[in-house]
């Protein structure tokens, strides 16, 4: 592969135990009317009167909409952005998981341009600048605090639509791993989950024919060389912290591990993108109504064996990365290990190991493989041609709990 090279990321990452304190610098600096969008648990939370007094006391004016309900549906944003029309903001604040972030983000731009939501559903929909965006994430998962992407609940559509648009990424992204202490296990292992996934797709995403206009034609531009690193690194620590972490939740160490990590993830699959197993969970969670994060990561042992002859060296980093790879076997066998190594890990934290168990039903795997392939964006990034007869393989592959016959497919 050519040496290319590309990242889009926020103006200013800060990354540590204690880093929330640093919000009301970073706001004096964007603004001087802050809308603050978050949830009702973190509402009511001693961590936002804190941010809330701060903000104040550097002499920003604060506004709390803590309705925001989990995937983002559309009426829910219409309160939030009343809401933030009544107070006048200039600068717009998420706290929280990644709904919450996809609420500012959304929120954001239709401050500053009006409209609805449909509007800009697909990419580079967004005309112009966003009201500013500062993301403080409180669990470790998603990465919006990262991306160019919001994802929200349409309730004319059965599946989820995502805004891909670099104008939304955050200006700051705040991430403290000490509001990640009192995120419940089940939680905390499917985001981290969610996270390693994103790292995976990105770091073997097909890589694409480069030329002067890819920046300005894709939002995902498949795997490069900034991407790679990001995602090595991502892996490395999510491999190391998650399961201690879901294990032990004061475990501030892992906490850290698993954050860092879904930052490092974020920012690459953020510039590279994902691929089949998020362009499957897309219809799965529509029918199944089960946690984005639990469906992707049941879903990506079995894309990885659909893929192992299209990525071995790229799956075999990720052996390297998650310490099972052996010095002096080939590429392919190390490849393996790393399939091995993301169920074993999947199954100590309790992802459920395949589609039947998180409910899906025999007769809807048809349907799920057909609306799989809508997801356009995602289906070029993977690094196999992906066509109905694949996208159905993969489903009953996943579905009977069985990747073996994905590893025999030409």
């Amino acid at each position: 592969m050519t040496l290319f090279a590309t990242m889009r990321a926020p103006r200013s990452i800060v990354f540590g135990t204690g880093q929330r304190h640093s919000l009301p610098g970073y706001a004096r600096a964007l603004g001087q009317k802050a809308l603050i969008v978050t949830d009702e648990r973190m509402g009511a939370s001693a961590d936002l009167a804190a941010m809330v007094d701060g903000l104040r006391a550097a002499g920003v004016a604060v506004a709390v909409f803590d309705r925001t309900l989990p995937e983002v549906p559309l009426d829910c944003i219409d309160q939030c952005v009343a809401f933030g029309r009544g107070f006048g903001p200039d600068l717009v604040i998420g706290l929280g998981g990644g709904s919450c972030l996809d609420m500012a983000k959304v929120t954001a731009i239709l401050l500053a341009h009006g409209g609805s939501p449909r509007d800009y559903f697909g990419e580079f929909k967004v005309p112009g600048p966003v009201l500013p965006l500062i993301a403080v994430p409180t669990t470790a998962g998603t990465g919006s605090e990262a991306t160019p992407v919001a994802v929200v609940a349409d309730s004319e559509r059965l599946l989820k639509v995502g805004i891909a648009s670099p104008q939304i990424i955050p200006l700051v992204a705040i991430c403290d791993p000490e509001l990640t202490l009192s995120a419940p296990p089940g939680l905390t292992a499917i985001a981290g989950a969610d996270a390693l996934t994103h790292a995976i797709e990105a770091l073997t995403s097909l890589p694409r024919v480069v030329d002067p206009m890819i920046t300005h034609e894709h939002v995902f531009l498949g795997k490069n060389a900034l991407s790679d690193g990001h995602a090595r690194e991502a892996i490395f620590h999510l491999a190391r912290g998650l399961q201690r972490s879901v294990e032990n939740g004061q475990d501030l160490s892992a906490r850290e591990d698993v954050m860092y990590g879904a930052l490092l993830a974020g920012l690459a699959f953020g510039t590279a993108g994902t691929a089949a197993a998020h362009a499957i969970q897309y219809p799965v969670g529509a029918l199944t109504k089960t946690a984005h994060g639990a469906g992707v990561a049941c879903l990506m042992p079995y894309a990885m064996s659909f893929n192992l002859g299209h990525a071995t060296a790229s799956m075999a980093e990720v052996a390297t990365a998650m310490g099972v790879a052996v010095a002096g076997d080939g590429a392919e066998a190390n490849a393996e290990r790393a399939i091995v190594a993301v169920e074993t890990l999947f199954a100590a934290i309790g992802i459920p190991p395949d589609l039947k168990t998180l409910g899906l039903r025999a007769d809807q795997l048809d349907w799920t493989a057909e609306q799989s392939l809508g997801a356009a964006r995602l289906v070029k990034n993977n690094p196999r041609p992906l066509d109905l007869t694949a996208m159905q393989a993969i489903v009953r592959a996943a579905f009977a709990g069985d990747r073996r016959p994905l590893l025999t497919q030409e």
